[in-house]
């Protein structure tokens, strides 16, 4: 299948004025991404199998900056162990991170413990169908907000991830040098199908992962791009590693971790810290 290229549009990162789209585009545009996923959607995927919006909220979380090869491996081990909101804010922290092991970004776990106690607790154990509530919880920012909206609740709300924005960027601004959110957010906007609002956001995911494999990275274009530095040797390898040694362990101070890593002992304390201030070790 051939990438169709619709209309140019002429916005520029400079533009003042409103996003205008010519009249053909959006038609166009929605009848390829719909003739892409009934094609080659990702129609399996065990979280778009399910209304659950305990399950969908977990899985919006998992995928966030984490490939869905890695997620699959995790999620039903994880819903296995955890099976809702009650039995997740019940569980002790340290059960939640070693559960969360291979995951990375362990912070995301912590949140999402917080978000379980909060939902048992000021929520009666429902989460909210309104974006902007969803939006102020933890772990939960504005597009994992309005994901966990339309897939749990199938609410009309435009949201902005990875994969929308490459499809935005690719085929309503190719001759833009750098494109802002506010102007993708209003494209999002306007071609979002609101008779399917769950099925065309899977859809508009699909198509832009598809697109990944097929174009350049539109995504560099956009004001929010920022390349993703090595992992090896950096701090966020390093406070895996201090994580993986408090589970082991019951306690371990700095200069014991400093040891047992072989890293220098200033780094250790420092990331040290940092886990302290986001509640991953005590």
């Amino acid at each position: 299948m051939k990438t169709r290229s619709s209309p140019r549009a002429t916005v520029r990162r400079t533009s003042p004025n409103p996003i205008r789209l010519h009249a053909k585009q959006v038609p166009v545009f929605r009848a390829l991404v719909w003739r892409h996923y009934r094609r080659s959607g990702r129609h399996a995927l065990p979280w778009r199998r399910t209304r659950n919006p305990y399950r969908i909220a977990v899985s919006e979380i998992m995928l966030q900056q984490t490939r869905v090869a890695r997620v699959l491996r995790f999620y039903p081990k994880f819903l296995k162990r955890f099976p809702s909101f009650r039995a997740l804010a019940r569980a002790p922290r340290r059960e939640v991170l070693a559960a969360w092991q291979g995951m990375g970004y362990n912070r995301r776990a912590v949140a999402l413990h917080r978000l379980a106690g909060e939902i048992m607790i000021r929520h009666r154990g429902k989460l909210p169908r309104d974006p902007a509530r969803l939006a102020r919880l933890p772990g939960i920012g504005p597009a994992t907000a309005g994901a966990v909206a339309a897939f749990a609740f199938d609410v009309p709300s435009p949201f902005l991830e990875t994969n929308i924005r490459r499809a935005i960027i690719h085929h309503f601004f190719p001759r833009c040098a750098e494109v802002r959110e506010r102007d993708l957010f209003a494209v999002a906007a306007r071609i979002l199908d609101r008779t399917r609002p769950r099925a065309w956001h899977y859809a508009l995911m699909d198509y832009g992962s598809w697109l990944a494999t097929q174009t350049k990275n539109p995504n560099r274009r956009s004001a929010r791009y920022r390349r993703q530095p090595p992992f090896k040797g950096s701090s966020r390898e390093l406070r895996g590693k201090i994580v993986r040694e408090f589970l082991a362990r019951s306690s371990m101070a700095p200069r014991a971790l400093a040891r047992a890593l072989g890293v220098p002992l200033p780094r250790v304390r420092r990331a040290f810290a940092d886990l302290k201030e986001e509640g991953l070790v005590t």
